[in-house]
């Protein structure tokens, strides 16, 4: 995430214990180290607020405002101001989800921080084809944390945070910002949409464009990352179905409409869209190579290409053996769709 630019908490380290623990079925245990910003969650809000310690809830805020919205701390309304950054960063982060295709699969109220971050990354995954109702989760049968369902789950969660600051602002005040996260959102989602289709006019044509594009990217099963990629560089000689070459023709006439080079409009959309993502079967092949050989090499193969999933590093790669054509390629048919668990 952090090399895609979207916030994130980090990793520090992986520390494997020689024990097992029982989830679905019997795993080595293992603690990860976590590195933040910031580790209050809405959670931590709504512990107090269920406890009823009022006072508990107004000392956090307050902590909250000092160290991490500190311009703010000696407004009168700083309560009401913090939880519209708050939902702010809510819905620029999950926008920013929604654009790469990322799909969280555990969004509860503990696993969203105050400054737009989240905790828990465990049945995670980004999306291969493109299916709005996907979920990592395999324990989310009924696809409440699943792609199509992400923003409103922040909007779920930004409501639980809202009850527990009713002591400090107004139900009416809270009422009121709740009210502008759709329209926050939306106009994140639109602007990361306008950057991976290099397009800055983003008028009534091209929400019509991009609405268009998810419908046919569902219904013809094209792989979402690689989409952008092949869009960038050279889309009048993609070779796909009546519908999409239909499509296509409305996108390059939108493209004629802004005065950039299709070589400006493919750098430009080449930074933004990654050509390496964290497919699950790749991750499922360094955890079996790291855990049954002890071989740790698929695992910083993967970390290289991470950091930067942008662009091609030829030195790097031919001294860690990465394949760019391997690790590029859409998810092979037999791994499509497949979701991890909470032991993940």
């Amino acid at each position: 995430m952090n090399g895609l630019g979207i916030p994130t908490t980090r990793s520090l380290a992986v520390i494997g214990i020689r024990e097992l623990i029982y989830r679905q079925k019997p795993e080595l245990a293992a603690i990860l180290v976590r590195v933040a910003d910031c580790h209050i969650r809405f959670g931590s809000f709504e512990f107090f607020h269920y406890t009823k310690q009022p006072k508990s809830v107004e000392r956090l805020a307050d902590f909250s405002i000092e160290h991490y919205h500190n311009d703010i701390y000696n407004e009168p309304d700083r309560y009401r101001i913090f939880f519209r950054r708050v939902l702010t960063l809510t819905a620029k982060l999950i926008s920013k989800w929604q654009s790469v295709g990322f799909v969280h699969g555990v969004m509860n109220t503990d696993n969203m921080t105050i400054t737009g971050t989240t905790f828990d990354y465990g049945p995670y995954g980004f999306m291969d084809g493109f299916n709005s109702r996907y979920t990592p989760n395999s324990s989310d049968t009924h696809g409440r944390y699943a792609y199509q369902q992400q923003a409103e789950i922040g909007f779920w969660n930004l409501n639980k945070l809202a009850e527990t600051l009713i002591p400090l602002v107004s139900a009416d005040e809270l009422q009121e910002e709740t009210k502008q996260y759709q329209s926050l959102l939306n106009g994140f989602y639109r602007e990361e949409m306008g950057r991976k289709l290099g397009l800055s006019i983003l008028d009534s044509e091209f929400s019509e464009l991009t609405q268009e594009m998810l419908q046919l990217l569902q219904s013809q099963q094209l792989d979402y990352s690689n989409f952008f990629r092949h869009l960038a560089n050279n889309p009048s000689a993609m070779d796909c179905s009546i519908e999409l070459r239909s499509w296509l023709d409305h996108y390059l006439k939108l493209c004629d409409r802004e005065s950039i080079s299709h070589d400006e409009r493919k750098k430009k959309m080449n930074a933004v869209n990654p050509k390496y993502i964290l497919r699950n079967h790749l991750v499922q092949r360094a955890l079996e190579m790291a855990l049954k050989e002890s071989d740790f090499s698929e695992v910083t193969r993967l970390r290289i290409l991470l950091e930067n999933p942008f662009k091609d590093r030829p030195e790097i790669f031919k001294k860690y053996n990465i394949d760019a054509d391997f690790y590029s390629q859409d998810t092979p048919q037999e791994f499509l769709g497949r979701q991890t668990s909470c032991s993940a």
